[in-house]
């Protein structure tokens, strides 16, 4: 029996690029479940710019370990692992 046109052309979730072996289509939450073809793409392009935002704030985590103290900003004065610099700015935004 042939298909039909609709039939031919219904958007799966599985249709998107990234459902691989063995896990397939990999939605433990359940968002793809009722959204339609627009909104699951929405959602891929979300997904890929979250993503290349936590590159970049990787990036400049990794940038602020490599330059510490020689900086133009605060005197140099700050030190230290990156993850305590914010600590370490001085008071007197005004």
């Amino acid at each position: 029996m042939g298909k039909t046109s609709s039939a031919m052309n219904a958007f799966t979730a599985a249709d998107l690029p990234g459902a691989l072996a063995p896990m397939g289509f990999f939605d433990p939450l359940g968002f793809a479940e009722k959204a339609d073809e627009k909104t699951l793409k929405r959602y891929r392009e979300a997904e890929v710019t979250h993503g290349r935002v936590a590159m970049l704030a990787v990036i400049g985590f990794l940038v602020g370990e490599a330059v510490e103290g020689s900086s133009f900003l605060f005197d140099a004065q700050i030190s230290g692992p990156a993850i305590t610099h914010f600590t370490q700015v001085p008071d007197g935004w005004d």
